[in-house]
């Protein structure tokens, strides 16, 4: 029987916070799988998530498919808007949610993993953050258009450069992006569909540059509507998965399981020749020309 098998893999996923989002669906289809799994939790969350983590509130969700939890060998504390500790400025330094955390740089935490565990073999990146998101894009600010940017996909360009040299040849990225970086999407704004425009943009690049670098593969999903944290913080989800339920070929709720396997997949040595590519997982919500629920269908 056809099996993924990522048993001996080491991955890295940047950007879990807790247990709601794609993030943490793609670290538990690569434990299930056999990974071993290091994750990089945003500075001033660390403390939030490990508590909550050491107390048991996860532990629902951390279950595997043979009945046990998913262990997660270490959490790093990752900041990716700053690549190397000369890039914090000093209100970030001085902060009370920093002050005591050592080595939260992109370019520290890929030293640290190395130190270790040496070479990985998969890299996840699971981060988005756009500061003005609320704003249309016609009253995003120059500082948040950019912030949004440095966050959501410039952050996987510094995370590749880093953690490339590390990882093993054969090894397999991913991101994450969404459909509003080809269609316009009134409500998600600040410049995150420009960001994850960009992030498609990159992964093309980032496929040719580190597979004759590394050779790494560079793969990206373009995930559909989910009731994660991340996603209620933009403040209009519930409309956007009651839309894709009227107008999507399939008509169901989507899971974040779902984006796991298929990133368990595209990260496993069965999708090898597979890179440059980005893989729509939102119950064909992209293929829709038109709006079927439209009052204009009505008869």
């Amino acid at each position: 029987m056809l099996s993924i098998n990522l048993t001996g893999k080491i991955a890295f996923i940047a950007g879990i916070g807790d247990d709601q989002g794609y993030g943490w669906a793609i670290a538990k289809a690569l434990a299930n799988a056999g990974a071993t799994i290091l994750i990089g939790t945003w500075t001033p969350m660390m403390k939030i998530f490990t508590t909550a983590l050491e107390n048991g509130k996860f532990d629902e969700s951390r279950q595997l498919i043979d009945g046990s939890l998913m262990q997660i060998a270490k959490i790093y504390p990752l900041d990716a808007a700053f690549d190397s500790p000369e890039d914090v400025p000093t209100d970030i330094l001085e902060n009370k949610r920093y002050k005591d955390v050592i080595g939260y740089t992109i370019a520290e935490v890929a030293a640290t993993v190395a130190k270790d565990y040496g070479k990985i073999d998969i890299l996840v990146h699971s981060l988005a953050n756009g500061p003005e998101v609320h704003k249309s894009l016609l009253e995003t600010s120059r500082r948040g258009y950019l912030a949004a940017i440095s966050a959501s996909a410039y952050s996987f360009i510094s995370l590749l450069k880093h953690f490339g040299p590390n990882m093993n040849s054969g090894g397999a990225t991913l991101s994450l992006t969404y459909l509003a970086s080809e269609k316009a999407i009134p409500g998600y704004g600040g410049g995150m569909s420009s960001a994850k425009a960009a992030l498609e943009s990159d992964t093309r690049t980032l496929a040719w540059e580190a597979g004759r670098k590394w050779n790494i593969r560079v793969n990206t999903i373009s995930a559909g509507a989910l009731r994660s944290r991340a996603a209620k913080a933009i403040g209009f989800i519930d409309d956007m998965i009651n839309y894709s339920t009227a107008n999507a070929p399939i008509t169901k709720d989507l899971e974040a399981c779902e984006i796991g396997n298929a990133a368990a997949f595209l990260l496993s040595p069965l999708a090898i020749a597979i890179t440059g590519t980005l893989v729509y997982v939102d119950n064909g919500m992209h293929c829709m020309g038109i709006a079927m629920d439209s009052p204009a269908f009505k008869k």
